[in-house]
């Protein structure tokens, strides 16, 4: 998928010679080898490089590209998924969000990428490709036992049917992601409490494994203030039975982040929301031991690691996407809260 910005180009050869490491950092390419007297000098090579450094299982990451030439759009593709990309002038660079799927092996996975080159250069319109491998790691995760009532771990009949009806919503939900960048910049804690259970535990139930914990858990007393990690656009607010009363903000481009549990709605279905704003209150609706906050963060299918996307030093986009017009102001949180509870999502 291209993403086009006017007046906003790469930058061409001869900055790219001049920027300093400082702007983007080698890339994983090789550079091209300095042409000695009667030769001809090596084509510009394409620039790529991750942060952080090291891709694991189960962990978001942004992706850096800097393309041999100008080029007016970029899209590229990573096991299945699409990536969309956005330009940085601070880096001179194009960028994306990914991440890999928290089951995924260890191993190399090509990585393809695609640009249009811009009217100013030799060939404008011309495609110009290019690939490489990007090698994941093994993430470890730890493993812990829960006690839950019978009906969580083996619901009767009428509780099977809502059961799959709503997972058929949530099939329904999960495709609604918008193709723009709804996000700006770095990605907020929905609370200022502290993590009582990490991403990718594996969720023994009543002696039977029955999921992964595919969140982060909040100490959250009831009540505590939710707020937006980022902007985007509220998709779903309603109960459902394993996840509560439940907010799921789409950022685009497959990216959506989802606060489970709550007592109280503040925002409704296709309100758009800013970085910092109100969602609702704390709570322990839907399966959980008690209040807390659930928060998980989707990307094309996968779920990936909250607390490794709070770190991320995200670039800010230049201006923020129309679809977001109108949006009000973040609301005021709340101070730190008194109770401990434990997520079974």
């Amino acid at each position: 998928m291209f993403r086009i910005f006017p007046g906003a180009l790469l930058c061409t050869v001869l900055l790219l010679a001049v920027s300093s490491s400082a702007q983007l950092p080698a890339a994983s390419t090789p550079s091209s080898p300095a042409a000695t007297p009667g030769t001809q000098a090596a084509a510009p090579a394409w620039q790529v490089r991750t942060e952080p450094a090291t891709l694991v299982n189960g962990a978001p990451a942004i992706l850096y590209v800097v393309p041999p030439v100008n080029v007016e759009a970029l899209g590229g593709s990573w096991m299945g998924h699409k990536i969309f990309f956005s330009f940085d002038p601070a880096s001179h660079s194009w960028y994306a969000l990914f991440g890999t799927g928290l089951n995924r092996a260890p191993g190399k996975y090509p990585l393809v990428l695609e640009g249009r080159t811009d009217p100013g250069t030799t060939d404008p319109g011309t495609t110009v490709s290019f690939q490489q491998e990007l090698e994941v790691a093994s993430q470890p995760y730890p493993q812990v036992e829960l006690k839950v009532q019978h009906k969580f771990t083996a619901p009767s009949r009428r509780l099977l049917r809502r059961i799959r009806k709503e997972e058929i919503l949530k099939h329904r939900v999960f495709g609604e992601s918008s193709e723009a960048q709804l996000w700006r910049g770095p990605f907020l804690s929905p609370v200022r409490e502290p993590v009582t259970e990490q991403f990718g535990v594996r969720r023994i139930f009543n002696g039977e494994l029955k999921t992964e914990h595919l969140g982060l858990d909040f100490h959250a007393a009831r009540g505590t203030r939710v707020q937006a990690a980022n902007s985007g656009r509220v998709i779903l607010a309603r109960r459902l039975f394993f996840e509560g009363n439940c907010v799921i903000v789409d950022h685009g481009e497959g990216l959506m982040t989802l606060y489970m549990h709550l007592s109280k709605f503040k925002v409704r279905k296709g309100q758009r929301v800013r970085r910092g704003q109100l969602l609702g209150l704390s709570g322990a609706t839907g399966r959980a031991t008690g209040p807390h906050l659930h928060l998980a963060v989707r990307w094309e299918g996968v779920y990936l690691d909250p607390a490794k996307l709070l770190k991320l030093d995200l670039p800010q986009l230049v201006a923020p996407h129309p679809a977001l017009a109108g949006a009000r102001e973040p609301a005021e949180r709340s101070g730190a809260a008194q109770s401990r509870a434990v997520s079974q999502n």
